[in-house]
């Protein structure tokens, strides 16, 4: 693992403006946020703050808020977030030489919506494949070497054998000494066995385990009566 926590500080802050209005941004001001394993998914509802959180944090460590690998820190006219700007963290032992030091970090991010332009930038020629190939391609010349790697619901480009391969990807980072930080919504990808799952909400921030999760148990009864959701929706 590279970090422990991740924590911010402001002297004063209004509780109604965002992003301290969402209460898993107070409960990072309040407690911080801990890494307890390699993997850590962050889970939630839309809206529920889960993006802010890991683009912070992303930010936080250096990385493009466009996404993109740590070699381009400035490539896009993104400011840094308010939150981003104040993001901390406490080392792991692993992540000690990488905190101290600007030129030992590696990483990289990737955040859905602006991923084309970010895999632009590395050279891997995403208008000449599909949305998932061009994921692909990142995790599989991008994703290989010990550094934090922090992605914003990934599932959204790939298919179900796709996002296997990605869990593939998450382990072995997580054998080789790196750490992976994933917002999403696929009770797919938080099924990897051994990864800490953190749900976010009006509770702030919790751990919850896979089989105990909401989405989890939704796609569960969906799969078993889409009928019982869809009287409700249809008309």
């Amino acid at each position: 693992m590279i970090i422990e926590r991740a924590y911010a500080h402001i002297a004063s802050y209004d509780e109604n403006a965002w992003p301290w209005s969402v209460p898993c941004v107070r409960g990072l001001m309040q407690d911080g946020m801990r890494f307890t394993a390699p993997v850590t998914f962050v889970v939630g509802e839309n809206g529920s703050g889960k993006s802010t959180l890991v683009e912070a944090l992303a930010e936080g460590f250096g990385l493009d808020s466009w996404g993109g690998s740590h070699d381009w820190r400035y490539a896009s006219p993104r400011a840094k977030s308010v939150l981003g700007e104040r993001i901390r963290f406490d080392a792991a032992a692993r992540g000690r030489r990488m905190l101290g030091s600007w030129s030992a970090r590696k990483g990289f991010f990737l955040r859905a919506e602006t991923a084309m332009d970010a895999l632009d930038r590395e050279g891997l020629a995403p208008d000449s494949v599909s949305h998932g190939e061009g994921f692909l391609a990142a995790f599989r010349g991008k994703f290989l070497e010990p550094g934090l790697y922090v992605l914003d619901e990934p599932e959204a480009a790939l298919s179900f054998g796709s996002c296997l391969e990605l869990l593939g990807h998450f382990d072995q980072l997580a054998k080789q000494g790196a750490q992976v930080i994933c917002a999403t919504h696929s009770p797919l990808l938080t099924a990897l066995p051994g990864a800490d799952i953190i749900e976010v909400g009006d509770h702030g921030m919790r751990r919850v385990a896979w089989q105990d999760l909401a989405l989890v148990d939704h796609w569960r009864r969906y799969l078993a009566d889409p009928h019982a959701y869809l009287r409700h929706i249809l008309g």
